[in-house]
């Protein structure tokens, strides 16, 4: 089963294509390979892109691991993480609230200008369900206050490059190991390019970090001297196309050594 990040890893950060990563995408299926896609996006930005990555009956991690999309759903129903969140936002103080401002305080439009999103890919990312992204205004101290009086509710924060996520605490390595539980692969491979993708990595049988010549190289990780994380030369669908089939001839040479 294969865990991988969308924007920067699978595919590319600035065109948003994946067509060199094809070849890597048709191995995996003729093996029956598991492929969850695991990303800050919502649910609503990730079922139409897995329908057409041809996935769609694997689950995907949404919202940084936030939460989880069913297979075949474009949504999941029933879930309140997002209402809580809110309500917790709603019952600050008016000098704690003021210097937040989530998606669900502005406009379509306005999202669009934070994010560089088209207006209709705005809109998508709006309809949360497990996370409030936005931009914090105030000091520090009173983003330290702001942060204390939401834990008190249960609801955390993780710091991005450009926003301020609010959370009930799950990550992307939480839903990864509560898939792997489900359905029991005998080999994980995970793939990412970012800070939030580093526990996924570690967590695999073999991570592999992306390419990302936009940002400083993640430092080393954990199990990198063992030979169970390997870096692409190459970025984006470039680098995790070859990522891919190295990880899968691994896998057959080992398959051919121990029936040897």
């Amino acid at each position: 089963m294969v865990f991988t990040d969308l924007d920067g890893t699978l595919i590319d950060h600035d065109t948003y294509d994946w067509a060199p990563a094809l070849p890597a995408l048709n191995a995996l299926r003729e093996i029956a390979a598991g492929l969850v896609l695991a990303s800050s996006k919502t649910a609503a930005e990730i079922a139409p892109l897995r329908a057409k990555l041809g996935v769609a009956q694997w689950p995907a991690i949404v919202e940084n691991g936030a939460g989880v999309l069913p297979p075949h759903q474009t949504h999941t129903p029933g879930v309140s993480d997002y209402i809580t969140i809110r309500t917790a936002l709603d019952r600050l103080p008016s000098d704690q609230r003021q210097h937040f401002f989530g998606f669900g305080d502005v406009s379509v439009a306005q999202v669009a200008a934070m994010t560089g999103l088209t207006v209709d890919a705005a809109a998508l990312a709006q309809k949360r369900q497990f996370s409030e992204p936005g931009r914090w205004s105030g000091t520090e101290d009173q983003r330290n206050d702001f942060l204390a009086a939401l834990a008190a509710d249960g609801v955390t924060a993780k710091q991005g490059g450009r926003f301020l996520t609010l959370s009930l605490g799950h990550d992307k390595v939480d839903q990864m190991r509560r898939i792997i539980a489900t359905y029991q692969p005998r080999h994980v491979i995970a793939l990412g390019d970012a800070p939030n993708d580093i526990a996924m990595l570690e967590a695999a049988d073999l991570g592999i970090v992306i390419a990302n010549p936009a940002r400083a190289p993640l430092p080393r990780l954990k199990t990198e001297d063992t030979g169970r994380i390997i870096r692409t030369q190459d970025a984006g669908p470039l680098g995790w196309n070859w990522a891919i089939r190295t990880a899968l001839d691994r896998l057959e040479q080992s398959r051919t050594l121990s029936h040897g």
